[in-house]
């Protein structure tokens, strides 16, 4: 069973929060994004074309969110000027973000999801098992599953779902086998 084409164009705006309350958005990240490449916030404030003082209410923002500085400045002299970069946790925040908003943009255009929302898995689909081996490459992982039957199904997935699951040795894991590949799912 296909789904119906799809009639509408998926959107959305993503953001990340810090205790219920929203920090990062497209544009801070923007702003975030400028400064980390071009050093200054005055010189991301002109490309992204907003005021300079704008561009220090949104970093001030950030950082009363969360409790530490997002940015760090330089002193200027005649020789060198001065400038401005983010800092350790402003990294980690602008990682987030990033991350967050692959993911979305990957899933907005997977038209097998999309698919995948008009149907049902069928049980036959589901395998439980114990993750025997994790073999990490550059990009991709491939997990060895022992499977309740005698049987061990390996399956290929990013080097980042095995992060983001927090797979180990041992665990206890689903098989959850499509058409064309074998993913993994983790209670």
């Amino acid at each position: 069973m296909h789904a119906p084409r799809r009639k509408y164009e998926s959107k959305y705006k993503p953001w990340i929060e810090h205790q219920g309350q929203a920090i990062l958005g497209e544009g801070r990240a923007k702003l975030l994004r400028e400064i980390q490449e071009l050093a200054s916030i005055r010189r991301a404030a002109e490309k992204l074309s907003i005021p300079y003082r704008s561009a220090w209410e949104h970093i001030r923002k950030i950082e009363d969110a969360i409790g530490t500085p997002v940015v760090k400045t330089y002193r200027g002299g005649a020789k060198g000027g001065g400038g401005a970069g983010l800092t350790e946790e402003g990294e980690r925040v602008l990682h987030e973000y990033e991350r967050y908003e692959r993911y979305l943009a990957g899933l907005s255009a997977d038209d097998e999801f999309w698919e995948a929302l008009y149907m049902k898995i069928s049980a036959r689909n589901r395998l439980k098992g114990v993750v025997k081996g994790i073999e990490k490459g550059e990009v991709a992982a491939s997990v060895r599953i022992g499977i309740e039957t005698p049987v061990v199904i390996t399956a290929l997935i990013t080097k980042d779902a095995v992060d983001d699951l927090d797979l180990k040795i041992g665990d206890e894991v689903e098989a959850v086998i499509k058409a064309t590949e074998v993913m993994v799912s983790k209670e």
